[in-house]
């Protein structure tokens, strides 16, 4: 057929968020109520403060044209003003911050600008598809290094065959982490430098959840020595301004990295709409404002709701201290895919199962913190009379 699929395309599995929403989207088409905790995408409305700067750009004439390759000067500013005062460290907003259609945008484009062809790229596992997809979407080989929970979800590095290594030009480190909400130790931050540094990598380090924290404030690897001259670090505006769908982040970190990955946007795309880079400008100089605390504050107790809920059960599940999600073990062991099947049919419950994440996330499914509390202990009642859970 010469419209089918490339086979590059083939070789992907189906992208599992969206094969989520198709079978949510069944369950409601049938009339059922269906309670998703599927994908992670924000229930509540983007911060009002942040809304009204979007009607004032959007009437600007100059905000109607292309945007700038590089990105609006305004927004760039301000994402170095944020870094600087968020974690200590000082960029050059003309050379070392790009800004994206998103973090996933630059998170899946990078391999295309870095790899050759064979070239491989170090991806966690579990870990969000994009990092294995891009890899082989660019001509290269994913290695997946597996996250346990002994180890605390945190690859373990001296682990990869030399062979690997010695082929590797990137590697994907994301903390906090999706699925399993870790968190990592400045220790381990700075094995992974080290660890770069000697095999001449690239860390692609995903903080897309860098804000969505509860008990302490996760770091920047770009405030470990030494990282800056390797390090692209991928920041979203998405979850920490309940802004999914207006597609901005940005990019920081190794000069040379942002301006390859630049390059190659220039013959992929024109840039996002100046009128959402100068709104994005507004809503980082008030990350610090009180309705950014009440988004984190709402999911604390939301996480407290799940995780008490599930512990009522008798399940054995770890309260995470970052993200939305939370990360358990499939009750009994068994197929994460019949179990999250279950939920759904027996409950009107949407779960992620754990394999859709990597061979390394089965025997657990996700439950993403997206609902109000009123569903989410309705999911838990549920799950339970359902038996979904064995109980």
């Amino acid at each position: 057929m010469p419209f089918d699929r490339s086979d590059r395309l083939k070789r992907l599995p189906p992208y599992l968020f969206a094969e989520i929403d198709k079978k949510k989207k069944a369950a409601v088409a049938e009339g059922r109520d269906v309670i998703n905790m599927g994908v992670g995408d924000p229930d509540k409305p983007t911060p009002e403060f942040v809304i009204r700067a979007l009607q004032e750009a959007c009437a600007k004439p100059a905000h109607h044209r292309y945007a700038f390759d590089e990105g609006l000067p305004a927004f760039r500013a301000a994402a170095a003003r944020w870094f600087e005062k968020r974690y200590g460290v000082r960029l050059d907003p003309d050379r070392e911050i790009l800004p994206l259609i998103g973090s996933k945008e630059g998170i899946a484009h990078l391999p295309l600008a870095i790899l050759n062809p064979g070239d491989v790229s170090l991806v966690p596992d579990p870990g969000y598809p994009p990092y294995a997809g891009g890899t082989s979407f660019a001509g290269g080989e994913p290695h997946r290094m597996r996250l346990r929970a002994d180890l605390g979800f945190l690859p373990d590095l001296k682990a990869i065959p030399a062979l690997v290594v010695a082929r590797a030009k990137i590697l994907y480190l994301n903390y906090p982490n999706n699925p399993t909400s870790a968190l990592a130790p400045r220790a381990f931050l700075e094995e992974a430098v080290a660890f770069a540094a000697k095999h001449d990598l690239l860390i692609a380090a995903d903080a897309a959840y860098s804000e969505v924290y509860f008990e302490e404030k996760p770091p920047s690897m770009l405030q470990i020595p030494g990282a800056r001259e390797r390090t692209i670090e991928f920041h979203s505006l998405s979850k920490t301004f309940n802004m999914t769908g207006w597609r901005l982040g940005f990019a920081a970190g190794c000069e040379k990295a942002v301006k390859a990955l630049g390059v190659l946007k220039t013959y992929l795309d024109s840039g996002i709409f100046s009128a959402i880079q100068e709104t994005g400008a507004v809503a980082l100089d008030g990350y610090d404002r009180p309705e950014i605390r009440a988004i984190r504050d709402l999911y604390r107790t939301r996480r407290d709701a799940w995780v008490g809920g599930l512990r009522s059960l008798g399940l054995k599940v770890d309260s995470p201290k970052a993200t939305f999600y939370v990360w358990t073990p499939v009750p009994g062991g068994g197929s994460s895919i019949d179990f999250c099947a279950r939920a759904l049919e027996k409950a009107n419950v949407v779960l992620t199962p754990g394999l859709g994440f990597g061979e390394g996330g089965e025997g657990y499914f996700r439950a993403a913190l997206t609902v109000d509390e009123p569903r989410i202990r309705e999911a838990i009642e549920r799950l339970k009379k359902a038996g979904v859970f064995g109980t």
